[in-house]
This record gives C-alpha cells, structure tokens and sequence, in this order.
C-alpha cells in the first residue's frame, strides 16, 4: 500500500474527500520524520514506536576486491512493532 492508497482508505472510511485524507496522511507522516529528525521516540498505542538509533563506524569489505572499507557511524531510524501488532500478525 502507498500513500495515495492509504488516503484513499482513509477518505472511503471517514467520509472525507481524498484531498483532505492526502492531507492527513502527509501531516502524519511529516509529523513523524520531524519527531525522528529532533532525535523524539514516537510511541502509537497498538502499532508499535518509532525511534534512532545510532550505529558504530565499522569496517566491511568490497566484495569484488576484498579491501577493508571504513563504514562511518550514522543514525538509523527503526520501527519497533508493538505488542498488539505482533499478535495480529502472527494471528
């Protein structure tokens, strides 16, 4: 499912036309990467949080070479499903 589809979902169940649930999804979405840009943990009660977390600088290897190549540390956001989420799943 994409964004377009989502709202679509959104304006057939609510009523609402489908440029106001665009609008609703991309306010939600937005709200959640600022939360993530500002370093926030983002918690939906029966879906699961939204958080960053940081990775270490490394080292890997090209593959085709088998050089050492430094891999930076970076920020990585990751979705941690709740508990509810996962009991649907696996339902």
């Amino acid at each position: 499912m994409n964004k377009n589809e989502l709202a679509g979902v959104i304006a057939e169940k609510t009523g609402l036309n489908t440029k106001d649930a665009r609008e609703i999804v991309n306010v939600t979405l937005d709200f959640i990467k600022d939360g993530l840009t500002r370093g926030e943990r983002l918690e939906i009660r029966g879906l699961g949080s939204f958080e960053v977390r940081r990775r270490k600088k490394g080292v890997g290897r090209n593959i085709s070479t088998g050089e050492k190549v430094p891999i930076p540390a970076r920020q990585v956001p990751v979705f941690i499903p709740g508990k509810i989420l996962k009991k649907l799943v696996n339902s």
